[in-house]
């Protein structure tokens, strides 16, 4: 199968999923992981119509994207790997959606950033709700106040949360935790779910799934 046909079997689960969870038809947003693939392998698939894509590095992205977001402006991008505060200039400039903010440095970055470029992307924390030490994100003990932090100290408008719960645990107890976490912090938008476990995340709550293997194959 093509990437286009693995792409209409992905949103026909997430239909069904939302069904399945008496949720709103078309309420869960596909976010396509299109990172290490290269333009040619992406472009079919927003021809066949979808609009909103992840990639894991800014660098990466910036070698890529540009073009592509030219000629098809209504192209969403989502930066949903690890940011380094050396990289928010790029990230402000060419994502629309930052979902990896897990520390105070990153935010003060990304708020002068915002500032000084007049550009607002809609911005997520990023919650390590397995506390997994080789991972990113912030602990949940620390989610809701962190998310104030970057609210009240810097200014941001942090829309949601996102988690990547550990490879080798049950994907549904993590998705309850941070649906706990974003109602406590008053957050409307869950960015959980991959390509093993978007359906579940859909259950639990999901507004966007990153689903990148079972659209574009193993890398």
């Amino acid at each position: 199968m093509s990437a286009v046909e693995h792409l209409g079997v992905v949103l026909e689960k997430i239909a069904i999923a939302e069904r399945d969870a008496k949720r709103q038809a078309g309420g869960v947003r596909l976010v396509a992981v299109s990172k290490t693939f290269e333009a040619a392998a992406i472009r079919p698939v927003i021809e066949a119509g979808q609009r909103v894509f992840g990639e894991n590095r800014v660098q990466e992205a910036q070698g890529k994207w540009p073009d592509m977001k030219a000629e098809f402006p209504d192209i969403e991008l989502h930066l949903i790997g690890p940011l380094q505060s050396n990289k928010a200039r790029e990230a402000v400039s060419l994502f629309d959606v930052i979902e990896t903010i897990d520390r105070e440095k990153i935010a003060a970055e990304l708020a002068k950033e915002i500032a000084r470029q007049g550009r607002s992307p809609r911005l997520y924390v990023q919650v390590n709700t397995g506390s997994e030490a080789q991972k990113a994100g912030i602990e949940p003990r620390d989610a809701v106040a962190f998310v104030k932090r970057c609210r009240e100290t810097h200014g941001l408008a942090i829309e949601g949360l996102m988690c990547i719960p550990p490879a080798e645990e049950n994907p549904g107890p993590h998705f309850a935790l941070l649906a706990k976490l974003a109602k406590e912090a008053g957050v409307d938008k869950l960015s959980m779910g991959m390509s093993g476990d978007y359906e579940l995340a859909v259950a639990f709550g999901a507004t966007s799934v990153r689903v990148g293997s079972a659209i574009f194959g193993t890398r």
